[in-house]
């Protein structure tokens, strides 16, 4: 089944998605079938893009207009991809530097692959970074001590980790400096955001 979802970037009415729509339609995908935010890319919260991503079955696949509408930097963009390709779901995108990206054909499969050997090459290096920082702050003098508490920073870094089987949740939990308590106040173990993590970006948006 094709799964539409589209973007535009104010809510004013100065955009419309009309364009995106009829691209969409010309694409095969059904009107009833459509999923739509208006919001600024760097929005993390899109219920459009949640209700479609969550909408998403086995074997079906997600269409857009371009790539810039579904992630709002290339890191999300990269964990979008990576989660639909662990779900066996299929990303189509019709126009602009993507166009070549479409899951339902072997070249378009070996790109999508690509994506997801960067989302796993982008974790190490979180991970490298993590102890590395942990090393420098050793050598510096400080060394255990209460736990610290969740910051934005590490809130993007524990979304990454969880829900991937890869991961340690103790080891997590030691990298980021918290305990498993905090972790799971604002993370689940799919690395969706809980009340506290709401409460935490609201705070830094303010």
């Amino acid at each position: 089944m094709l799964i539409g979802y589209m973007r535009v970037s104010k809510a004013d009415g100065s955009q419309v998605l009309d364009l995106q729509k009829d691209a969409l339609l010309n694409a095969g995908v059904e009107a009833n079938s459509h999923y739509e935010d208006y919001a600024s890319g760097t929005l993390d919260e899109r219920p459009g893009l949640t209700a479609c991503l969550k909408s998403l079955r086995e074997r079906d696949t997600l269409v857009i207009w371009k790539l810039d509408r579904l992630g709002r930097n290339l890191q999300h963009l990269i964990n979008i991809v990576y989660e639909l390709q662990t779900r066996n779901v299929g990303l189509k995108v019709l126009t602009g530097q993507g166009a070549n990206i479409d899951t339902t054909t072997s070249a378009g499969r070996i790109i999508f692959g690509i994506f997801a050997a960067l989302a796993e090459y982008e974790r190490e290096l979180i991970s490298e970074r993590t102890k590395a920082g942990l090393t420098a702050a050793r050598a510096r003098g400080r060394k255990g001590g209460r736990k610290h508490k969740m910051t934005v920073a590490k809130l993007r870094l524990a979304q990454a980790a969880m829900g991937k089987p890869e991961t340690n949740i103790t080891e997590l939990c030691e990298e980021l400096g918290i305990t498993r308590q905090t972790l799971y106040r604002h993370v689940g173990p799919q690395g969706d955001l809980r009340h506290d993590a709401q409460k935490l970006l609201e705070q830094k948006r303010g």
